[in-house]
Order: structure tokens, then sequence, then C-alpha cells
């Protein structure tokens, strides 16, 4: 999997950002992907995040064509493609990289606006997920007024396929069995967790049942 820009920041905080795009670009980023910001240009010092949410405003125009009648597939594509559709792009960060060292930790300071953010290769994922011992899932946990299960399980479905492609089967064996110790004394977070899991292809069975 190649890395790709998907676009700037359009405000940030040490805890996560926004991000905007056209929505040509919006077929790349996906919610509980893994992406990636450069501070100062340099791929050895960069921010860490997850997609835990894709916005997509509308306008006046669009307004428009939604109560108009039999509108042509060629003024809708023309709209997606031509204009300048507002999308904004939810990021909580998970993590940095200093001086190519990955830490678990929020960033010491926000990466500045109009920053570019890019996707996660699969090295960046293996890297980033397999340093430590999940330490990024307390990040996620902390995070109460978001959709943890869903954003676990889209994150953990990532992070596995790239696992598996650099022949490292076991890591999501390991993962679950981490959120687990995490959260055994908060059940009802713990079911909602692997009732997600349960839906997502780990490459194992099992999951929550």
């Amino acid at each position: 999997m190649t890395t790709i820009e998907i676009g700037r920041l359009l405000r940030s905080s040490t805890a996560g950002c926004v991000v905007g795009c056209r929505v040509s670009q919006i077929s790349v980023p996906a919610f509980g992907g893994m992406v990636r910001i450069p501070l100062n240009d340099d791929d050895r010092n960069q921010v860490i995040g997850l997609i835990y949410d894709i916005h997509i405003d509308d306008d006046g125009l669009v307004r428009q064509i939604v109560t108009a009648e039999n509108v042509s597939e060629d003024i809708i594509q023309d709209n997606r493609a031509n204009r300048n559709v507002p999308v904004e792009i939810s990021v909580l960060y998970i993590g940095y990289l200093h001086n190519d060292t990955v830490h678990h930790l929020l960033p010491p300071r926000p990466p500045l606006t109009l920053d570019s953010i890019f996707t996660c290769s699969n090295e960046d994922i293996c890297k980033f997920t397999s340093s430590g011992r999940f330490g990024y899932f307390r990040l996620v946990f902390r995070s109460q007024d978001l959709p943890v299960a869903e954003i676990l399980a889209a994150h953990l479905q990532e992070a596995s396929r790239a696992h598996r492609e650099a022949n490292n089967a076991g890591w999501a064996g390991e993962a679950v069995q981490e959120l687990i110790t995490l959260l055994r004394d908060d059940y009802p977070t713990l079911m909602s967790v692997l009732g997600s899991l349960a839906d997502a292809d780990l490459g194992f069975e099992n999951v929550g049942r």
C-alpha cells in the first residue's frame, strides 16, 4: 500500500486535528485508518493518528440540487468533481515519532495549520503498532465521546491485514488479548469492543464469541 496525501490541516490541538480535503480525495481515507503528519517535512518526526469521523458539509447549491427533480448524473458528478465541496476528516492522535523512534504518547506540540497529512503505509502501520505493548490503546479509551468500539475494530482490521502481509499473523491475537486485559474491570465497554471485533476480519475466528 502506498502512502497518499489526503489533505491539509484546518485546525489542530495536542489531542487531535481536523483535516480538509476535496470530495475527489475521499476514496482514500477510511474510518479507523491510520494517518501520519510529518513535522517540518521530516519523516523522522511525525504525528500518528486514527480517523474517527468524515464529515461532508452541504452548501447552497447542494441544497438546490437535492430538492430539484430529475437531476442528471452529469450534474451530480460535476458537482462532486469540479466544485470545492467541503469535506472534513477528524483525527485522534495516538502517538508520534521523534528521530524515527515510536512513542505511544500525545505529541509534544500539535502540527500547524496547512500541514499535509498522509495515509500510513503497511510498513508505517507495522512499525508503530508493534512498538511497545499497545500503549496507544489508552489514548483511544480516554475519548469517551467517540465510538471507541467501532474505531478499534476498524483499526485492528487494517492493522492485522498489514501484519499478515508482513508474515506476523499473531499480532491480531496479541492485540485482542491486550484489549481484554485493559478492559477487564469495565465489562460493558469490553462487551461492546468484542462485539465490534466479532464483525471485523482479523484473520482468526471466534473473537468475542
